[in-house]
């Protein structure tokens, strides 16, 4: 009864210790988006191809739509530094 009790609370450990391992999910801007009501602007952006977003929004009162994100390439803007500059002495 012993060894029960201590295999089920190494295997609850275990069972911990690997969903504290897991990180986020990521975030990716791919270039086709679902729009429609409901979905906000520019939409569901998650299809590589249009054939994929077109797949995915038929029947459902959508359409496919160029990611604006993609399309224009929009970069996040690059950090500006603050040079302190002295005079040597």
């Amino acid at each position: 009864m012993r060894k029960a009790m201590l295999a089920m609370l190494a295997l609850a450990g275990l069972g911990i210790g690997s969903l504290a391992g897991t990180g986020p999910a990521a975030a990716y801007d791919y270039p086709w988006c679902a729009q429609g009501r409901g979905y906000g602007y520019p939409g569901e952006c998650a299809y590589r191809t249009l054939q994929q977003c077109q797949a995915s929004v038929s029947g459902r009162l959508l359409t496919c739509g160029i990611n604006p994100r993609a399309a224009y390439n929009q970069q996040r803007p690059s950090r500006r530094y603050q040079h302190d500059y002295y005079a040597p002495y």
